[in-house]
């Protein structure tokens, strides 16, 4: 069975909700990714077998398949095809396990992967009323940019609490403390600043055309643990509440690329070999701890344990979801995560995560000559997944 391996990684600055990128359409930040991918590859797109992008939302510019409609934008040949997968915010992680069970399977030797969301353009929704002018009554308007809507009421009411209202419940379930998420906020925010003023994201990184966006725009690097103490906990009413905006992460918009394709099928050296992927269902207010035993699945399957783990990236969609994966993970030196910064700090636009932290490990890999590295991403309802990649 041939191997899959990721040959370049790339994506655009993470913008805030409502910020530098809200004017962008997502489908112009996906052919942006796409197309700086073959530009910094050299590769002919008439060979990209397919593109597989993911996109959670859906509901506005980037319904009826973003990734078609990404690669035409990008200027690629007709003949190349898109698919768009939604597993919510691992989609871009999905796109990635997708292209590489592709080329391992013989039925690609090159597919582009990757993600995209804008957050601040998701539109508002209204239900189709049963009659086409009901004349009393009144129609709930949705906001598509995060959350639950429309649920369907057979689902335990336990199971839709909010992701924010889950983060609480497990920083109280694993006696993760208030002052512990904003201390790993502030070193979230602090090593990404340090990391952008460095050049560690210039090599996968690429700007967007007409927008003043030089790096991650929630980057703020004179947070403190004493300015993150002044916030007020958003999901708890009774006083006890930890989870802030300040250790959470935010609404955000950008796009990423990773290109996954069989060995020799693209010039140069790749970055990283997929070694492993796996993942690991929970009740849905679970939906935090998901990915301690999506990446333990992943680490068994490549046939590799956390003693040969050298580079983690675990996506930050809230501080203490982050922490109860460390407290999952005792055999890992906490040091080896997120070395670079993670989502609190730059971002989480939805789509687009998961791209950010598979190709940021897979660069880190080649930085340091070798070594192995796991991608961990919690996901909304109920979910986790992991890859394991190696040099």
């Amino acid at each position: 069975m041939p191997a899959s391996f990721i040959y370049d990684a790339v994506r655009t600055p993470f913008g805030k909700g409502g910020g530098a990128l809200a004017g962008v359409r997502p489908d112009d930040l996906a052919a942006l990714v796409m197309r700086a991918t073959v530009e910094r590859t050299g590769i002919d797109p008439a060979r990209i077998d397919d593109v597989i992008f993911g996109d959670a939302n859906q509901a506005g510019e980037d319904n009826r398949d973003v990734a078609r409609f990404g690669a035409l934008l990008a200027g690629f040949p007709t003949s190349v095809t898109g698919t768009t997968v939604n597993r919510l915010c691992a989609s871009s992680v999905e796109s990635v396990i997708q292209a590489s069970r592709a080329i391992e399977a013989g039925d690609a030797d090159i597919v582009l992967a990757g993600g995209v969301e804008s957050m601040s353009r998701a539109p508002f929704v209204v239900e189709k009323s049963s009659r086409p002018f009901p004349a009393v009554g009144n129609q709930t308007l949705w906001n598509t940019s995060i959350g639950w809507r429309m649920v369907n009421p057979a689902l335990p009411q336990h199971w839709t609490i909010s992701n924010g209202e889950s983060a609480e419940r497990i920083a109280r379930a694993w006696g993760i403390s208030r002052e512990a998420q904003d201390e790993f906020s502030v070193r979230s925010h602090r090593l990404a600043a340090r990391a952008w003023s460095d050049g560690t994201y210039d090599a996968e990184v690429v700007a967007v055309p007409g927008v003043d966006l030089a790096r991650d725009e929630g980057i703020r690097d004179d947070t403190s643990v004493e300015r993150l103490a002044a916030l007020r906990p958003l999901f708890a009413d009774d006083g006890l509440g930890s989870v802030t905006a300040g250790n959470s992460s935010s609404i955000n918009d950008g796009a990423s690329a990773v290109l996954v394709a069989a060995e020799g099928a693209v010039p140069g050296e790749p970055l990283a070999r997929i070694a492993g992927r796996a993942a690991h269902g929970v009740d849905p207010d679970d939906f935090p701890i998901a990915p301690i035993e999506a990446a333990h699945k992943a680490l068994a399957r490549a046939g590799r344990t956390w003693a040969d783990v050298d580079v983690v990236e675990l996506n930050e969609a809230f501080a203490s979801q982050a922490l109860a994966c460390l407290q999952g993970w005792p055999e890992l030196d906490p040091d080896r995560v997120n070395i670079h910064g993670g989502a609190i700090a730059m971002g989480h636009p939805l789509g687009a995560s998961g791209g950010r932290i598979i190709g940021h490990a897979a660069h880190q890999l080649a930085r340091r000559g070798g070594g192995v590295a796991v991608a961990a991403i919690c996901i909304g309802v109920g979910q986790g997944l992991a890859v394991v990649l190696e040099r």
